[in-house]
C-alpha cells in the first residue's frame, strides 16, 4: 500500500508541483491550503508524513504543530522560505523531524521523505527491547518508559534515543547522529542534533539542566551514560 503524504501549503502552484512529482514516485498525496484545512485533512486521512509550510493564513505551520502534536506523532518535514537558523530551530523544537528550504530540489525532497519514513518504519532489530538506567525502549511498539512512566516522543526523538541506548558509553559525534537521523549526508546544520537532544532531555531527564541519562561530551558529541547515578 502506498504511503500517504499530506501537503499543507497556501500556494496552489507549490501543492500541484509536489503532488505531481510525489505521485510519479508512487506516493498517495492529499492536500490542504492552510493549517486549519490541514488539521481537518490530517484527522481524516491519517497521513504517514506531513509536508508543512510555515507561513500560511488562518493557522500557520507552527500553530499546526502545537495543536496536532497532542493528537498524533506523524512525522513532519517543514517547507520554509525562511533562512534564519532560529526559525528552523523553532520548528524542530516544536517537533518537526526535518526541514527543506525553498526553493528546493524535488529529488532532495523525495530523498528526505524516504529517509524519515525509513526511520519511522524500519524493521524491528534483534534486540527488540532496550533497557538501561531505568529507561525501557520498545522497538516493536515504539514506546518508551522512564521509571515505568510512559513518555511520548516524536519519531526523531525515539530514533535518537535508540541510537544512543544501543551503545551505552559510546560517544556519537553530532555529524554522525545527524547523518543517522537523516539517512543521507544532507547539508544540514549540526545544531539540529542539539535541539533534538534538548527536547529529548526535557522529556526523560529528572532535571534537564543536570542530565543523568544523556551526557554531553564537549567538543565531540553525546553519549548515553552507562551509570545514570554518576
Amino acid at each position: 500500500m502506498p504511503k500517504t503524504i499530506l501537503i499543507v501549503d497556501d500556494k496552489a502552484s507549490v501543492r500541484r508541483l509536489i503532488r505531481e512529482y510525489l505521485a510519479e514516485e508512487g506516493f498517495r498525496v492529499v492536500m490542504a491550503e492552510d493549517g486549519q484545512d490541514g488539521l481537518f485533512v490530517a484527522r481524516h486521512e491519517k497521513p504517514d508524513l506531513i509536508l508543512l509550510d510555515i507561513m500560511m493564513p488562518e493557522i500557520g505551520g507552527y500553530e499546526f504543530m502545537r495543536i496536532y502534536a497532542s493528537e498524533a506523532d506523524t512525522p513532519i518535514i517543514l517547507l520554509t522560505a525562511k533562512v534564519e537558523e532560529s526559525d528552523k530551530v523553532l520548528g524542530l523544537e516544536l517537533g518537526a523531524d526535518d526541514y527543506v528550504t525553498k526553493p528546493f530540489s524535488m529529488r532532495e525532497l523525495v530523498a528526505r521523505i524516504r529517509a524519515v519514513l525509513r526511520r519511522t518504519n524500519k524493521a524491528t532489530p534483534a534486540a527488540e527491547i532496550l533497557r538501561a538506567a531505568g529507561i525501557t525502549l520498545d522497538w516493536g511498539t515504539r514506546q518508551v518508559t522512564v521509571e515505568e512512566q510512559a513518555i511520548n516522543l516524536t519519531p526523531t526523538e525515539f530514533d535518537l534515543l535508540a541510537t544512543l541506548m544501543s551503545a551505552p558509553g559510546r560517544v556519537f559525534s553530532r555529524a554522525e547522529l545527524l547523518t543517522r537521523l537523516q539517512g543521507v549526508a544532507f547539508a544540514g546544520i549540526e545544531r539540529t542534533v542539539d535541539v533534538h537532544i534538548r527536547n529529548l532531555r526535557a522529556k526523560i531527564e529528572p532535571d534537564p539542566s543536570k542530565p543523568c541519562y544523556i551526557e554531553t561530551v564537549f567538543g565531540v558529541g553525546y553519549r548515553f551514560c552507562v551509570d545514570s547515578d554518576d
